[in-house]
């Protein structure tokens, strides 16, 4: 393998006050090298945009670090090895990495990367419904939600990368689904499309939307966006009722009082849980399983929108909190088409 490889990679250059700009960011030229003793050489193909990306770019303290001011962002990404001095990963093997986005090549040790099989599903798709967003979902209504057939589930930010997987899921549970979304014509493509019951524009009264389409109430509320949202559901959701907490994408920018009828936890005897995917690594195998299972039976869709080469990833970043995208953000780091067979 030639040293000196030509790379790219987006660097956090100011922490953002309020919504995250451009100039926040910036593009870098570097040099990579070949890779050590049980470490590969991988060319990113596919990254990924997550809500979580905007607490890291703050110095609060989190689940995770921080990014550091000058150095490359990272999150996750699929690709391909290009040089290893690994014999469990040879050259040529799909891989999926938790850090090597936000650039188009990276060195990490083997053991770092989850071998994935593009037989099965596009590479894409392990960063959204086979992904950490997928088993978020999946996580989320059955680990932590204890969702049951016949119960009747709120899940908002509905046609999101996590919300259209778990209204899906939901479904073939045999629950009721209501989802909130951006707009009319979302609404309108999450019950299409994602078999979501009911689906409304959260832009308008939420708690008179939320009535009419759950008028005996809710059980479950599946929170990605807190605010207004939350505080609808707590007036909705009935006694013994549980919030999964995933979520507060509406506050992620802006700090937002909490709601005001928060008293109704104690007085329905409601349970609210938050959670972390990472923390539930052991359950991995058994969603790859299931949730791969009714993706190969045609029983859960998935829809990305795409974003083309690495320059563009802070734009998708940025359109990730506008709320104008349906389903999973991926940014396409490489030319449509780039794989082992066309990579010298």
């Amino acid at each position: 393998m030639q040293t000196a490889l030509k790379n790219h990679e987006v660097r956090l250059v100011s922490r953002p006050t309020g919504w995250p700009t451009i100039d926040n960011f910036a593009l870098a030229e570097t040099n990579i090298g070949e890779p050590g003793p049980g470490e590969v050489l991988v060319r990113i193909t596919h990254m990924s945009v997550d809500p979580y990306m905007r607490g890291r770019m703050s110095e609060a303290r989190s689940y995770v670090p921080p990014f550091k001011i000058g150095e490359a962002m990272t999150g996750g990404a699929a690709g391909f090895v290009i040089d290893s001095h690994d014999p469990s990963l040879p050259a040529g093997t799909w891989v999926l990495s938790d850090e090597l986005g936000w650039r188009e090549y990276g060195i990490t040790a083997a053991s770092r990367l989850r071998k994935i099989d593009v037989n099965v599903a596009p590479p894409s798709a392990f960063l959204g419904v086979l992904g950490m967003p997928g088993m978020t979902a999946w996580i989320g209504l059955f680990d932590i939600g204890n969702l049951k057939s016949g119960e009747t589930i709120f899940i908002s930010s509905a046609g999101g990368a996590v919300g259209s997987v778990a209204g899906q899921l939901a479904k073939n549970c045999g629950a009721r689904v209501i989802g909130s979304v951006g707009t009319p014509a979302k609404a309108a493509y999450v019950k299409e499309n994602f078999g979501y019951d009911e689906a409304f524009d959260y832009h308008g009264d939420v708690v008179k939307s939320l009535r009419a389409a759950a008028p005996d109430g809710i059980d479950v509320y599946f929170d990605n966006v807190g605010g207004e949202q939350l505080q609808a559901a707590l007036g909705a959701l009935k006694d013994f009722g549980r919030i999964v907490a995933c979520g507060a994408i509406a506050q992620y920018n802006e700090m937002l009082p909490g709601p005001v009828n928060l008293p109704n936890v104690v007085r329905k005897r409601l349970r609210m849980q938050g959670f972390i995917v990472s923390d539930h690594r052991d359950r991995q195998a058994a969603f790859v399983t299931e949730v791969g299972g009714l993706l190969r039976e045609g029983k859960i869709k998935y829809h990305e929108s795409y974003f083309d080469g690495l320059v563009n990833a802070p734009h998708a970043l940025l359109e990730l909190f506008g709320g104008h995208q349906t389903g999973k953000i991926i940014v396409r780091v490489a030319p449509e088409g780039t794989n082992p067979e066309t990579t010298p």
